[in-house]
């Protein structure tokens, strides 16, 4: 068998491994990425794309609902879904064409194949080509998974909600993570009656509770019906089409779609991680430094598949950094991962960066301070709309370090970026106080904070 010589070897093509082919590629590395799927894995196709598309699309919903309150005559406007649809899968078509120019300009090797790790730094695709490289990174992702219960097959996943030609008229979203949050505040938007059926007592269990309480009440004046403490038993098909749940005490609820935000687990099946001595975590994650390495020398992995932080800014962050160190010399290169800022697209948007109150007062204890401000914006006040919006600051020590930014309202998503950078490098709240504000902005209440 023809050996094909590499100085790197990356199996997948998702935000991860195309970062890292084209920083590689940049620096002089011959290339092989290996993608049997659609460029651009979870976040282009299933993911963070085409969700803010639909988030985009169910903000607008909301706002001419609120027309008439502003004194705008006629009735809202209706969604044409499948032409919408048509106008998504457009705009992400031009992503992949842009990522097949950039493979062609890098003299990237783009092979629509799967591979198998042999070990020696060789690996077998099911294409049957044999391929070496002193590197291969490993950035195959995650997947979305299913409870283990009776009718499980019944029900979609987060990734079949992109699949969706019309919306459902009454949809269970099984789940309380941010996944679930997404789907249904863009469902609900867009003209369906949502049931969420929280397994645990509260939202976004990882997030500041004072903000995921906010968030649960602005859902219930959005119309969405949660339910907490739920125990999901069994699904079944209902006699008169559609899908029932299945509770703990036998109570049975029809709706014509249940969609699984359940989790996610990382794609690790037949790789050849055994057989190339790679070890994975008790979570299933491949296991890394903090450099990104595995246990098998000449082996890296980053994203959804090595961390449990799944985003696409920390996959392409990580991957670049680790390029810049084997293929450029930068020794010392890698990821920072503390004060990583995300974003929730709820409706309105959920924003944080660093630590919640919870986690502060678990590590400073009583040198904890906290400052927030409960407001309704100015078109919820004009529009007489219920929903508010809420920003807290977590500060700690007598020079009041801001250790920990929660913004839910109107435009966090574009709001915390900024501060984030700010949080990064050491910010305090005095810093805040000294900046003069932007009036009228809801923006201007992080600096104003008392």
């Amino acid at each position: 068998m023809r050996m094909n010589e590499f100085d790197l070897v990356v199996i997948g093509g998702g935000s991860g491994g195309l970062a890292g082919a084209f920083r590689a590629a940049g620096h002089g590395a011959r290339v092989a990425v290996l993608e049997p799927g659609p460029l651009g894995g979870t976040c282009v196709n299933v993911g963070c794309v085409p969700k803010k598309a639909m988030w985009l699309a169910a903000g607008l919903a909301q706002k001419f609902q609120m027309g008439p309150a502003l004194g705008f005559s006629g009735g809202p406007p209706q969604l044409d879904w499948k032409e919408f649809i048509v106008n998504r899968q457009r705009y992400i078509s031009g992503i992949h064409a842009s990522y097949r120019k950039r493979l062609d300009e890098g003299g990237i090797m783009w092979m629509p194949c799967r591979g198998q790790l042999q070990g020696d730094g060789k690996v077998l695709t099911d294409t049957g080509n044999l391929l070496r490289a002193r590197h291969i990174l490993l950035a195959t992702g995650g997947y979305p998974t299913r409870p283990a219960i009776s009718g499980a097959e019944l029900a979609g996943t987060s990734d079949d909600f992109f699949n969706l030609c019309d919306p459902p008229a009454r949809v269970a979203v099984v789940g309380g993570g941010y996944i679930a949050v997404e789907l249904a505040g863009v469902l609900q938007a867009l003209g369906s009656h949502v049931d969420m059926l929280v397994r645990g007592a509260r939202l976004l269990k990882e997030f500041d509770d004072d903000l995921t309480d906010a968030l649960a009440e602005n859902s219930r004046q959005h119309g969405i019906h949660l339910h907490f403490d739920y125990s999901l038993q069994a699904l079944e098909k209902h006699p008169a089409g559609g899908v029932q749940t299945v509770d703990k005490q036998g109570q049975r609820q029809r709706y014509d779609q249940v969609l699984f935000a359940t989790g996610r687990q990382p794609n690790t099946h037949q790789l050849g991680l055994e057989a190339a001595g790679v070890t994975l975590t008790g979570s299933g994650h491949i296991q890394v430094n903090e450099y990104q390495d595995t246990s098998a020398g000449g082996i890296h992995a980053v994203g959804d598949v090595a961390s449990e932080l799944a985003l696409t800014p920390v996959a392409i962050g990580a991957a670049r950094r680790l390029m810049d160190r084997l293929f450029a010399g930068h020794a010392d290169a890698r990821l920072d991962y503390t004060n990583v800022a995300t974003v929730v697209f709820a409706h309105p948007p959920l924003g944080t960066v660093g630590l919640s109150e919870k986690q502060a007062r678990e590590r400073h204890g009583d040198q904890v301070k906290v400052f927030k401000a409960s407001f309704r914006p100015m078109l919820d006040a004009l529009a007489d709309s219920p929903q508010r919006s809420l920003f807290k600051l977590v500060c700690v020590g007598e020079e009041e370090t801001v250790v920990g930014l929660h913004l839910l309202g109107e435009a966090a998503d574009e709001i915390l970026q900024g501060f984030a950078v700010a949080i990064k490098k050491g910010i305090r709240r005095r810093d805040l106080e000294e900046t003069v504000a932007i009036h009228p902005t809801s923006a201007e209440e992080v600096v104003l904070l008392r």
